[in-house]
């Protein structure tokens, strides 16, 4: 009895510490974009489309990604 119990508990942190196949989310072309507006926003260049300074870290991301989009790279829709 008890080494059934100690096998099913094995068997369940196994599954937990398996990996799942990492999939890319982007595409390379549309992480270079963000990777180039980052660091405008790093330098402190990097305007929204009003004109006005980027000061917040995830608006640079976004914009990046957009830029991608506009490309044509492979990025998700827009969650609204």
């Amino acid at each position: 009895m008890q080494v059934e119990v100690r096998m099913a508990a094995k068997k369940k942190s196994a599954k937990k510490s398996a990996k799942k196949s990492s999939v890319r989310k982007y595409s390379k072309s549309a992480g270079k974009q963000v990777e180039t507006e980052m660091r405008e926003f790093n330098k402190g260049t990097l305007k929204s489309g009003s004109g006005a300074k980027v000061t917040n870290r995830k608006q640079a991301i976004a914009i990046g990604l957009s830029e991608a989009r506009k490309k044509g790279a492979k990025v998700p829709k827009k969650k609204s």
